[in-house]
């Protein structure tokens, strides 16, 4: 990993364009922010946070996909959420109590991240202008996302679920393994294979 004094300035800017377009923040807010945030790089199928450890590290995507899973009582692998560019990832019940983590996370592609340490989280939200602000919109956002996550599951039919995943993950149908995409559907291969066939 390498600290943001010797990074090339591109690596940054996307994370900082999506800060902006949240919130108003001046550069030297920026500038403190990010930090002590770092970009790291992950070939595919590497595990970038691992569960039953208290995550202290934010993750946002740069380049790639991450996928969010766990393991069920019987052994049973689960994909609950992906994480596209320009989107934020971590198990947040879990960081939010300092709690050991249910998910894990991989990369499915190679990927790139900025790294916020949990340090330069809780500065934000305490000495940002609009850190609150912040903290409160990506909430929101995962809140609706898990709200209309749970609807789906209830008043949708697995075709038409299959069918809706594109406006939520774009171009997630041509960039992740089938069955991820069943196990995030909640059915199996088999079952998405015919879906796909009808």
């Amino acid at each position: 990993m390498r600290k943001v004094g010797g990074l090339n300035v591109v690596k940054m800017e996307k994370i900082k364009q999506f800060l902006k377009n949240l919130i108003n923040i001046t550069d030297d807010e920026m500038h403190l922010l990010l930090k002590d945030s770092c970009v790291k790089n992950f070939k595919r199928s590497d595990i970038i946070a691992k569960s039953h450890q208290i995550p202290n590290e934010i993750y946002f995507v740069n380049s790639g996909i991450i996928r969010l899973f766990l393991f069920d009582n019987d052994g049973v692998e689960h994909t609950k959420y992906f994480a596209l560019e320009n989107q934020f990832i971590v198990d947040y019940s879990s960081f939010i109590l300092k709690k050991k983590a249910h998910y894990a996370l991989q990369a499915l592609e190679p990927t790139e991240v900025v790294v916020l340490p949990r340090s330069s989280v809780e500065w934000g939200y305490q000495k940002l202008n609009e850190g609150q602000k912040l903290g409160r919109l990506i909430a929101e956002y995962y809140f609706i996302y898990q709200d209309n996550k749970i609807k789906d599951e209830y008043t949708k039919s697995p075709k038409e679920r299959y069918e809706g995943i594109t406006s939520v993950f774009p171009e997630i149908i041509n960039r992740v393994p089938q069955h991820m995409i069943a196990s995030y559907l909640g059915i199996t291969s088999v079952h998405l294979s015919r879906l796909k066939k009808s």
